[in-house]
């Protein structure tokens, strides 16, 4: 009885290394999102420079790029020049979303590194994040004409990523 009992062990221990084996090929930053092919929650808030109102009815009309972002990210730094790129070769319009920032933070930060949004939301509390399933910043949605989300990508933006996610769908 003691030999079975001993067994026991060494199968249950081969199932969590295949499954532990497993995880070591899969991309860290590929996290499902179910709003992918469905419409921008709605919402209404201010905007960071100039507090003016925005919807998601005034972003309809052509596809843009949402960023969320925040002064207090790193990752956020570490991908900024690259949106700066994207901003300067007018391929497609860049949205920011300021995520639980401070204002005066946030300004000064877009002052001295350059600005590359045509606006920001700001979004104090975070709750149009928490909308769209944002678990961090930064995190980058492409959204179609009709605000449809058509990707997301969470994690700083380079551009093998820019290339491998979100190119395919300004085509």
């Amino acid at each position: 009885m003691r030999y079975k009992l001993a067994v026991i062990p060494i199968p249950v221990f081969l199932i969590i290394l295949y499954f532990l084996y497993s995880g070591l090929n899969k991309d860290p930053t590929l996290i499902p999102s179910p709003l992918i092919g469905k419409s921008v929650p709605e919402f209404s808030s201010t905007t960071l420079i100039d507090n003016k109102i925005i919807t998601n009815q005034n972003m309809l009309g052509k596809s843009y790029i949402l960023n969320v972002w925040g002064s207090w990210c790193y990752g956020c730094s570490l991908e900024h020049n690259f949106l700066i790129d994207i901003y300067n070769t007018d391929t497609i319009e860049i949205y920011g979303l300021n995520y639980k920032d401070d204002r005066q933070k946030a300004l000064s930060l877009l002052e001295r590194d350059g600005n590359p949004f045509e606006f920001s939301i700001y979004d104090k509390e975070g709750s149009l994040a928490i909308d769209l399933g944002v678990y961090g910043a930064p995190e980058t949605f492409l959204i179609n004409s009709d605000g449809i989300i058509k990707t997301r990508h969470v994690g700083a933006l380079t551009p093998e990523i820019w290339n491998k996610k979100f190119v395919i769908h300004l085509k």
